[in-house]
């Protein structure tokens, strides 16, 4: 099967299909447009002459290579016009019954050696492919929306998938300016696989009442640095689409987190499929408008009207670590008087010069002058002991992610602070409700949950305990914002927002390689290339550490004792190998000691 493939054709010519189209007639094929509706194939056409044309003008294409794109792009409502081709691409709905239709009349148009690609991320390559009559050529091709500026095309093989075929398309791709991952036959195969798990966790937990809308997306996007929060995404893919997907890989794996939150079939059976209907999770200015605009479950302005905070002066922050002098240094720059304690004036001191070492290289980069950085240095005092808290409004541990740990703190920090201090711990996996229950007065005690590193990334999840009082809780949003962070709320449950949707996916990553499915790169490069995440999943972990991501991971199926939660076998072997990530020089990479 030795073919350059430079006549294309592709079937099906909506949004992915004309995208698919404008890559190949770029790069220099003949492309055959097919479409039964000659509206679509208008659109298609007018769609590449719009593209282009902004090309042009800016500097980007000759009006000259404009004419031999558009020249290159030719639209027919017949699938015979795919005869000639060397690969036909079907981007038609994904419905096997539409597929299947496509791939039987096409075997009686194509030639012999001719390859046929499906853009399907739901359904199964295999069963498209057996029913064909050369089903050696069938594979899938999966890119993504948009097609012209996504990088990822996943080269999806069943078993009957001749290796010269996908080899040819795995060429094409490459010379598209793609980057291709190989992958076998399964339900979303990788990207999908991994990203659409994640939005069904989203969408039950917003189903759950656990959080907004709004508090979810933002969780995600500030505490992860994704581009788009997974609900919001929910509506660009489509609900009904991100329903199918779910459907397909419920009945293949069976695993509860892939069985469609019941708000997906409840908003798809009413019509409400997200931006191109005009309503979704969010509501949209008009049918495929991107332009969100208010309506009933929209936050007041500023908030609900909350009970009056507390006045906050001072902040105590407890701990030598890497958290606990970031946030230290949050609290100073916006203008309190912070006291660092630590559990020796040694370890304070070393945690205040810790402050002093960032501050230094902001001044370097130019976000800060030298007096701000001096100023900022001197609102902090470091202490060797607990005693100091004596007259803070707002006390933050940041110690050891151990519960005893914390709750011999608290019952200390209940007997040191003053009445109507405020307690914050920052756990981000431990109940802050046995925090609370360690003191006198759990009415005052509250999560402070901020992210590493704490100067620069912008969340914090405020989580409220059945007993957190509304003051205290008014009290610590009102000190988020003076701190400029982005509060959200959420409850007392293992994960709080971010972790509970974060670690699930990274736990599924880990089986994908545990079953040989695909390689780290692989996983890694389609999460980046076609998730947008900023890192992959196997970089994440061994940035976080094995053994954090394990203690997470076990928190959270103890939690909500769901079987899909339970850690890979593979991320407990390296950690009781000692293999915990970047920080020990291994774990899912090798690194370079420094």
């Amino acid at each position: 099967m030795d073919t350059p493939l430079s006549t294309i054709a592709v079937v099906g010519l909506g949004t992915m299909g004309t995208g698919i189209a404008e890559v190949l007639a770029r790069a220099g094929r003949e492309v055959v447009g097919i479409d039964i509706s000659e509206a679509a194939a208008r659109r298609a056409v007018d769609a590449l002459a719009a593209s282009t044309a902004r090309s042009v003008a800016r500097e980007r294409l000759t009006e000259e290579q404009r004419r031999e794109v558009l020249a290159r792009f030719r639209t027919f409502t017949e699938l015979r016009a795919a005869a000639d081709a060397d690969l036909v691409i079907e981007v038609v709905p994904e419905s096997y019954e539409v597929k299947q239709e496509v791939f039987r009349a096409l075997d009686g148009i194509v030639r012999p050696d001719a390859i046929v690609a499906t853009g399907t991320n739901a359904l199964s390559v295999t069963r498209l492919a057996a029913e064909s009559a050369r089903p050696e050529r069938v594979l899938g091709m999966h890119f993504f929306n948009p097609a012209p500026a996504m990088k990822l095309v996943e080269v999806v093989s069943s078993v009957l998938t001749s290796p010269a075929a996908v080899a040819a398309v795995t060429d094409l791709a490459h010379a598209l300016g793609k980057e291709p991952v190989a992958v076998g036959d399964r339900p979303g195969f990788v990207a999908d696989g991994l990203l659409f798990g994640y939005l069904n966790q989203a969408a039950a937990m917003y189903e759950s009442k656990y959080a907004s809308r709004e508090d979810i997306d933002a969780a995600m996007r500030l505490g992860c640095g994704l581009p788009m929060g997974p609900l919001a995404l929910l509506d660009l893919i489509g609900v009904d689409t991100a329903r199918t997907v779910l459907d397909a890989m419920y009945a293949e794996s069976r695993d509860r987190l892939h069985a469609p939150a019941p708000i997906l079939r409840q908003l798809s059976e009413a019509g409400l499929t997200g931006r191109k209907s005009g309503r979704g999770f969010y509501t949209y200015e008009s049918p495929g408008s991107s332009v969100v605009v208010r309506d009933a479950a929209t936050p007041l302005e500023g908030g609900p009207v909350a009970a009056p905070a507390r006045k906050v002066r001072s902040v105590g922050v407890a701990g030598s670590g890497t958290m606990a002098s970031g946030i230290a240094e949050v609290f100073a720059k916006a203008g309190y008087a912070v006291v660092l304690a630590a559990r020796s004036p040694e370890k304070a001191e070393a945690a205040k010069g810790r402050i002093a070492g960032s501050l230094t290289r902001s001044v370097a980069k130019g976000r800060l002058s030298a007096q701000d950085a001096e100023a900022v240095l001197a609102r902090i005092s470091p202490a060797g002991s607990l005693d100091a808290f004596a007259e803070v409004d707002l006390a933050v541990e940041a110690v050891a992610e151990d519960l005893a740990v914390k709750r011999e703190l608290f019952a200390t920090l209940d007997k040191v602070c003053k009445p109507g201090a405020v307690l914050a711990t920052t756990t981000s996996s431990l109940p802050v409700v046995a925090c609370a229950r360690a003191t006198s007065r759990p009415q005052d005690v509250i999560g402070m949950h901020f992210f590493n590193p704490a100067p620069a990334m912008k969340l914090v999840e405020v989580v409220r305990t059945v007993l957190t009082s509304d003051e205290v809780h008014a009290t610590v949003r009102e000190v988020t914002a003076r701190i400029r962070k982005h509060p959200v709320d959420c409850g007392d449950r293992a994960g709080f927002i971010v972790n509970a949707l974060l670690f699930p996916y990274l736990n599924n990553a880990i089986k994908m390689v545990e079953e040989h499915y695909a390689s780290l790169d692989d996983i890694d490069a389609a999460m980046k290339l076609g998730g947008g995440y900023p890192m992959g999943p196997f970089e994440l972990l061994d940035v976080v550490g094995l053994d954090v991501s394990l203690a997470i991971e076990r928190v959270l199926h103890r939690e909500f004792r769901d079987p899909g939660l339970a850690p890979a076998p593979l991320l407990e072997h390296l950690v009781a190998a000692g293999c915990l990530g970047r920080k020990t020089g291994r774990g899912f990479r090798e690194y370079a000691r420094r």
